[in-house]
């Protein structure tokens, strides 16, 4: 078996190693931003913990676009610095994980020659600004090239089109690579292990408790520093500080709906724009398109699982006829969906959309540091920038961090682009996928290239410890297996149950608890049945009250 492994022998162990251990470092949250300054911390020779209330990329950090980009976008607001550091990220995180950020080619469609000029010359000074090769420079299509790369796309609306390159990821599985990592280099990594209150002396911040609700324990963990990598939790945290920081976020609802690649098929990720005049992408992956991404405020009380309500999800299809020559789509045609909360950097006067995307980092009177905003793709820089302030309050210069030494699973490896078994597993576990097909390469579901041996590398070395861990943020099934989800569902469950010797109840309850949230992300249908029944209502209505007046 592989190894760094985030499941722990023992949990009872894993909280006395956290209690009695003295820490540099203690950070709190396990998205991507927690995940690379534990990485950057431990690489740097720090003692090292991490918390996370939740499963690892739970929250924001599993629910994103999957993009690794530098947002062309932003240089039309004039964020050139955000643009310059997030475009050159793209080949540090390829770098690291070359399977979890696949190059890619994003298409934006033109309706004439001064828009694609437009487009060709905002794309240069991107391109630019990430130094990018002469062999992913972007491309200029016109008709008869946008007819042979991507047939269903308007030619009649769309003389030309510009490709350039960007980068396609797991977001999930990069949070898991990269606490993997961390772990490789000495951190201490607790999922399911929530953060309720702070320490101090004297006003200055020394460690963070926290509870683990399986076993009901409280454990104290000691800091000389603690960081703040809550995401939509980080006011929430910040609060547990003496005289803590001003409110820093505005919290941003992205919704993303899936639906079956034989109902709109494109061969590359294309960009749409909406009636409010936002960019939205539609993105093939495997026998789906997903679509995404609204940006509207969020004021719900259930920012882990947001509503994703009707009217998000014909913002989305809406303009995709306006793109392509398909049949309109609608909300049945929908097979799965997810929703995340965005932690902008609150700014008054503005829209969600409005808001920058760039990091905030701050430090409270008891030393606290917090960090909020930022894009996933940014991730490693924004882990550097915290330790800087890291080695500042420590009074030391800290020695390099790791750069961007692959994470496990990065390292070089080949993969038959033919065998699609092959290439869906290297794209998840990238150097690893041999050895997740040695443990077991039954499938799960005859019809579905899901393994029996990825349920046991889930638990085993992933830390996975509920069904909703496997298929939602392990596997990925929930959202691109929608044929096959509640199959797959089932079928690790009772692999589960083996592994860890879960009894009858927990099994029914586990399944139980997975079939809510697949009808929860589509309780918007009934939305959309209600609007057709109330509409049928009224067309009957007028049909009648015509017919009485010609009477």
């Amino acid at each position: 078996m592989s190894n760094p492994r985030l499941t722990p022998t023992s949990r009872a162990d894993l909280l006395d190693e956290l209690e009695a251990d003295a820490y540099d470092v203690v950070v709190v949250g396990g998205g991507i931003t927690g995940a690379g300054i534990a990485r950057e911390a431990a690489g740097r020779g720090l003692r090292t913990a991490l918390v996370e209330a939740d499963d690892f990329a739970a929250g924001t950090s599993g629910r994103s676009s999957k993009l690794i980009h530098g947002g062309l976008r932003y240089l039309a607001g004039g964020e050139v610095d955000l643009v310059r550091k997030t475009v050159t990220e793209r080949t540090a995180v390829h770098a690291m994980a070359p399977h979890l950020a696949e190059p890619c080619w994003m298409v934006v469609p033109a309706r004439n020659r001064v828009a694609a000029t437009k487009f060709r010359a905002g794309i240069t000074t991107y391109e630019r600004l990430g130094a990018v090769g002469d062999e992913d420079r972007h491309q200029f299509w016109r008709q008869e090239e946008i007819r042979a790369n991507e047939p269903h796309l308007r030619t009649d609306a769309y003389n030309f089109a510009v490709a350039y390159r960007e980068y396609l990821t797991d977001d999930a599985r990069l949070v898991l690579g990269v606490l993997r990592a961390a772990a490789q280099s000495g951190a201490t990594v607790a999922s399911r292990l929530k953060a309720t209150g702070l320490t101090d002396t004297n006003g200055q911040i020394n460690g963070v408790i926290a509870e683990c609700p399986t076993t009901g324990r409280e454990v104290r963990l000691g800091a000389n520093i603690v960081i703040n990598a809550a995401g939509p939790w980080v006011d929430e945290i910040a609060r547990m500080e003496q005289n803590p920081p001003a409110t820093l976020l505005h919290l941003s609802k992205g919704v993303h709906v899936v639906v079956p690649r034989e109902r709109f098929s494109i061969n590359h990720l294309v960009i749409c724009n909406t009636s409010d005049k936002r960019s939205i992408f539609a993105i093939p992956r495997g026998d789906v398109v997903y679509i995404g991404t609204t940006d509207t405020s969020y004021q719900g009380d259930r920012p882990m699982w947001p509503e994703i309500n009707l009217d998000d999800v014909e913002y989305l299809l809406d303009p995709l006829v306006r793109y392509f020559d398909i049949e309109p789509l609608s909300p049945s045609d929908v097979v799965a969906a997810w929703a995340g909360v965005r932690p902008l950097i609150a700014t008054d006067g503005k829209a969600p959309k409005e808001l920058s995307r760039k990091d905030e980092v701050t430090v409270g009177r008891g030393r606290m540091i917090s960090i909020a905003g930022g894009k996933l793709t940014g991730f490693r820089r924004m882990a550097e920038d915290v330790l800087k302030i890291v080695g500042e309050q420590l009074g030391k210069d800290l020695p390099g961090g790791p750069g961007t030494t692959p994470i496990p699973g990065g390292e070089p490896t080949t993969v038959d682009s033919g065998d699609q078994e092959a290439l869906r597993l290297w794209r998840l576990y990238g150097s690893e996928a041999e050895e997740i097909r040695s443990l077991d390469s039954v499938r799960l579901v005859d019809d579905a290239p899901v393994l029996r041996g990825e349920v046991d590398w889930a638990v085993r070395v992933e830390a996975a410890t509920t069904l909703l861990d496997v298929v939602y943020r392990r596997l990925r099934v929930a959202w691109f297996a929608p044929r096959h989800r509640w199959e797959l569902a089932t079928a690790i469950a009772e692999r589960m149950a083996v592994l860890v010797g879960w009894p009858d109840e927990r099994l029914s309850a586990e399944l139980a608890g997975v079939h809510r949230h697949f009808d929860n992300e589509l309780a918007f249908m009934s939305q959309a049945a209600g609007a057709s029944r109330t509409a049928s209502a009224s067309k009957a209505s007028r049909a009648s009250g015509a017919s009485g007046a010609s009477r």
